[in-house]
């Protein structure tokens, strides 16, 4: 039913004002009480044995939301609704602002792909912490809260803006992530080299320390998939020396070489960063890399063109311990997180794991 109404609706209308219709719909529904208990049976099934312990943190299950969706924590306890067992909010930044000009969101439809280059729009880490601290949950699950670089402010003051949103943002989430990995903020992914990012996450981690000293609010990062593979070390390893709580791989791609796209050439070279499908692999190998050079001692997430239950199981036996989706959302609908769920159940009782923690890295270190 869903993929009728893709194709007869939303795939007609402008993608962003489709997700904000979409959007609406998920909230309204969650604002009715004997209703979004009915919906949350029928989409948010709850599985024992997929109960997950993550940064900390006690989850029904590993598999959850990407920021992007809910940019200004404005619907989490619908999205909770549709089955996600945490949702990351954002990208939040220091100041207001509105983003690119449109249009800045592009679907690849026959390669599962999504390009955007929205560049941040949010309401602003003030107006967003408001509202996390005015909410009172009708469902539980996790909330992470994903911050990022005000656009006008420059990189050598890119510290100090960061360090105002942990501030205002820490006390309201469950765990925090640094965004120093999206491509549609001039200059931004330039913060992922090590002798600038150990200054920002170390600031940053004094900041939410300072703002809830009762309490360790975990702290990660989100890399791009381009970044060259000993950069991918140098990152890990500096996670490791920082006392990081994990690292989530990976954001979207400026990449559009080797990737198989069919699309329209026109829109393929549509500036921004590109997810979905295509970027299965390299984000695969990104988490496998990294599991291999970090083992357990921090949390790996995994993100980047999962649509199924078996892209989610290989993520996990790859090194993460919590998984991540979006792209697939748009194109597969409301029961997209339930199908995630139930083949995941499915894959650990027939596989040689007692639990999914025993699974997390399996397949890595056996071929190591």
């Amino acid at each position: 039913m869903y993929r009728i109404l893709f194709t007869l609706l939303f795939s007609r209308m402008d993608p962003e004002g489709a997700h904000h219709l979409a959007f609406r719909w998920i909230r309204r529904v969650a604002r009715v009480p004997v209703l979004r208990t009915f919906v949350a049976a029928l989409l948010a099934p709850r599985y024992e044995e997929l109960r997950t312990e993550a940064l900390g943190l006690r989850l029904h299950s590993p598999f959850g939301l990407a920021a992007g969706f809910d940019k200004n924590a404005v619907g989490i306890d619908g999205l909770a609704m549709v089955g996600f067992d945490h949702v990351e909010i954002g990208t939040v930044t220091g100041e207001p602002q509105p983003g690119n000009p449109k249009k800045r969101l592009f679907r690849l439809v026959p390669d599962r792909a999504l390009i955007n280059r929205m560049g941040f729009n949010n309401d602003g880490s003030l107006a967003v912490a408001a509202r996390l601290a005015s909410r009172r949950p009708v469902f539980r699950t996790v909330v992470g809260v994903n911050i990022g670089k005000t656009k006008v402010v420059p990189e050598s003051e890119a510290a100090a803006d960061y360090v105002k949103s942990a501030e205002r943002l820490a006390p309201h989430a469950d765990y925090l992530v640094v965004n120093v990995s999206s491509p549609n903020t001039p200059g931004l992914r330039s913060l992922q080299a090590v002798d600038q990012l150990r200054p920002l996450l170390t600031a940053v981690r004094e900041a939410a320390d300072r703002a809830v000293p009762a309490r360790r609010v975990p702290l990660l990062v989100k890399i791009a998939p381009d970044l060259a593979d000993g950069d991918i070390d140098a990152v890990a390893d500096l996670a490791v020396e920082l006392g990081l709580d994990g690292i989530i791989a990976t954001n979207t791609t400026i990449a559009r070489e080797g990737l198989g796209l069919t699309s329209d050439p026109a829109l393929v070279q549509e500036t921004g960063g590109l997810s979905g499908a295509p970027l299965k692999a390299r984000s695969l190998e990104v988490l496998r890399r990294l599991y291999a050079r970090v083992g357990d001692r921090i949390t790996l997430v995994g993100v980047g063109g999962i649509e199924n239950a078996e892209d989610a199981w290989q993520r996990i036996l790859a090194g993460a311990t919590l998984v991540q989706g979006y792209s697939a959302f748009i194109y597969q609908g409301p029961f997209w997180a339930r199908s995630i769920h139930k083949g995941l159940a499915a894959r650990l009782r027939t596989s040689p794991y007692t639990t999914l923690a025993d699974a997390v890295g399996a397949d890595v270190r056996t071929s190591a």
